[in-house]
């Protein structure tokens, strides 16, 4: 956490904590789902795995633990993977970083009409206004959530832009997985 801002929320912290992973990792990278568990309960309930992560010695207690859950799969829409999730009840929230291309507003105008998903997604390839972005969402079971995105091309932690409305679209699908 060598960037992050400790004067920052927890889970401001925890969504800087995984895009500076996600960033270690380099650019063109499938998206990663995180859990995110209270530190304190983590270190309480299952030291071996708290001394595993390398939060054994660690004084904050009001902290929360990103943990990589397994790989999502690349053939299935991220809408549908994220609609059978269920988290059990120790997890206090959960992140997900995801690569993406996006336009400028400026250049909705110029959207062709009729495309259909696969065609919007190469026009917007071919666009020469675009930009890739990575962006990291958490949320939290009450509903607090936090974003931090990072484009490619000012690749840099001072340029990661943070605030809970940036990706609301997505921030709303990770909510959705802690419904009954």
């Amino acid at each position: 956490m060598s960037n992050t801002p400790m004067a920052a929320s927890p889970l401001t912290r925890a969504v800087l904590e995984i895009d500076e992973y996600a960033s270690g990792l380099g650019w063109d990278q499938p998206a990663r789902l995180f859990a995110l568990v209270d530190t304190a309960r983590l270190r309480a309930q299952e030291p071996a795995l708290a001394d595993q992560l390398g939060l054994g010695g660690e004084s904050e207690t009001s902290g929360l633990t990103p943990v990589e859950q397994d790989e999502i799969s690349a053939d299935r829409p991220l809408d549908e993977f994220l609609g059978t999730i269920a988290w059990p009840d120790a997890v206090a929230g959960c992140a997900l970083t995801v690569e993406r291309l996006m336009l400028p507003p400026s250049a909705e105008a110029s959207v062709p009409e009729g495309l259909d998903e696969a065609g919007l997604a190469k026009w917007v390839a071919r666009h020469p206004d675009r930009q890739e972005v990575r962006m990291t969402v958490a949320v939290l079971r009450d509903g607090a959530r936090e974003s931090a995105l990072r484009l490619r091309e000012k690749d840099a932690p001072t340029e990661v832009l943070t605030g809970p409305d940036l990706v609301p679209g997505l921030a709303e699908a990770l909510v959705a997985t802690f419904e009954d």
